[in-house]
């Protein structure tokens, strides 16, 4: 090959190299959140990750998995409640999926009294989930952690620690759309739900046609 030739050719390869110094090529990759779904599968095939830690790191990143309450109270606050709605919309996608809800406390008072007082919080929350549709087979108000996990390790009393924290557990015992752990099971079959648009009635489609009459 001529040196001219090799200038050439190798020439444009050049400056398209030193441009693309200048602007990292990650970029304009986005934020990192485009393809988690897909990556997750992956993982869960390959065995990196559980199809339940899957499930419940999407949980945690789509909808508030906390609420707090009142001072020495198990009563669920308006604020409280509207969470506990947004989760009970995310639980009813996946029918097959178990969840666990844990109670807290601040470090105000006893520790053999603010376990009951956490297991109470605990209690409320799955007894309002049940009100949102939501099966008490499939939640568990067992755990309370009392004050021992303080988000905020203030002996005064502070409300972030005074809270429930809603995760998945695992899945439901002979359910009829088991997942046999695999967790892209569950994403294609909302992809393939998400897809299918309702049939038009014989009324929308003659609006249609004849949009005046």
């Amino acid at each position: 090959m001529t040196r001219a030739l090799r200038l050439t050719i190798f020439a444009p390869l050049a400056i398209a190299l030193a441009s693309c110094g200048t602007q990292p090529i990650s970029s304009e990759i986005g934020d990192g959140t485009f393809g988690q779904a897909t990556m997750n599968n992956a993982q869960v095939q390959m065995g990196a990750i559980s199809a339940t830690q899957a499930l419940g790191q999407r949980f945690a990143a789509e909808v508030p998995t906390t609420i707090t309450f009142p001072f020495d109270s198990a009563a669920l606050t308006p604020e409280a409640q509207a969470v506990l709605r947004r989760q009970a919309d995310w639980i009813r996608q996946f029918p097959e999926v178990r969840f666990r809800v844990y109670g807290h406390t601040d470090l105000v008072g006893s520790d053999r009294y603010n376990k009951g007082l956490g297991l109470r919080r605990a209690k409320a929350v799955v007894a309002f989930l049940a009100t949102q549709g939501i099966s008490t087979s499939r939640l568990e108000a067992l755990v309370s952690y009392g004050e021992t996990r303080p988000v905020i390790a203030v002996a005064t009393p502070e409300e972030r620690n005074r809270r429930t924290v809603t995760e998945v557990s695992g899945f439901v015992r002979n359910h009829p759309l088991p997942l046999n752990g695999k967790y892209a099971q569950v994403v294609f079959r909302e992809y393939v739900e998400g897809a299918t648009r309702p049939h038009p009635t014989n009324r929308e489609i003659a609006t249609q046609i004849n949009p005046g009459g």
